[in-house]
């Protein structure tokens, strides 16, 4: 019997950002109701839980990430195996705060798929920027999100936990994948945080961005046969 695969996603991403893995493992479920709209990532974690198997491989993307280390240090007994895309495990750094406000403030002053057309864009690996379809298909994800869902999850980032324990206690098979192109968590962010774990394996993904699961599908879900390939040290 496959283990059962749950999926977090990131800032103002659902289901959609992982149609392709969802399609191709159906034993995957992505998380697709913004965490009901839960403004830190504490309550994130123990919404996910909540409905959650009682054992089940995890991947968390970006935010989902940080969403996926406080479930395993609630439940690590739960948790089979860890994928980490995309993502960091570093406190508030100096002006992202300013940063993540001057996007809420764009929202709210000229509205939000302004706070969109301005936040994507970036967020993708230079194919994916002139990939039209793939374009309309984010943007319309990220619209579906709205502001509000923006608004406490971007509370939810600037107040996150610490993620040292969670990282130090790791003990099951952990992947950490990122985008080549990646501009907000870069590459060398995520040989450090595959350094800091047990078990951890890097693996970059060519001509992709920050959405890499979405970018490159079918290397993305080549990666996760892979990790879930690998035995674990205790039964799935």
């Amino acid at each position: 019997m496959s283990e059962d695969l749950l999926i977090l996603p990131g800032l103002m991403c659902d289901a959609g950002m992982f149609a392709a893995t969802l399609a191709a493992f159906p034993q995957a479920r992505a998380i697709d109701d913004h965490y009901d709209g839960a403004d830190t990532i504490e309550a994130m974690a123990e919404h996910v839980l909540a409905s959650a198997p009682a054992r089940f491989a995890l991947i968390g993307h970006s935010m989902g990430a940080r969403v996926a280390l406080e479930l395993v240090a609630r439940a690590p007994d739960r948790v089979t195996r860890l994928m980490l895309a995309d993502t960091g495990v570093h406190g508030v750094r100096p002006g992202e705060a300013e940063q993540r406000y001057a996007l809420r403030d764009l929202g709210r002053r000229e509205g939000f798929d302004r706070l969109v057309d301005a936040w994507l864009p970036p967020m993708l690996g230079e194919a994916a920027r002139v990939h039209a379809a793939l374009m309309a298909s984010l943007r319309a994800m990220c619209l579906r999100a709205g502001q509000a869902v923006f608004e406490a999850q971007t509370e939810a980032l600037l107040h996150r936990p610490h993620t040292d324990a969670a990282l130090q206690a790791l003990a099951c098979p952990v992947a950490v994948v990122v985008g080549a192109e990646d501009q907000w968590s870069t590459v060398d962010q995520h040989r450090d945080i595959a350094a800091r774990i047990a078990r951890a394996t890097l693996h970059v993904i060519a001509a992709a961005g920050h959405m890499a699961p979405a970018e490159q599908p079918q290397h993305f879900n080549t990666l996760i046969r892979e990790w879930l390939a690998i035995p674990t040290t205790t039964p799935a």
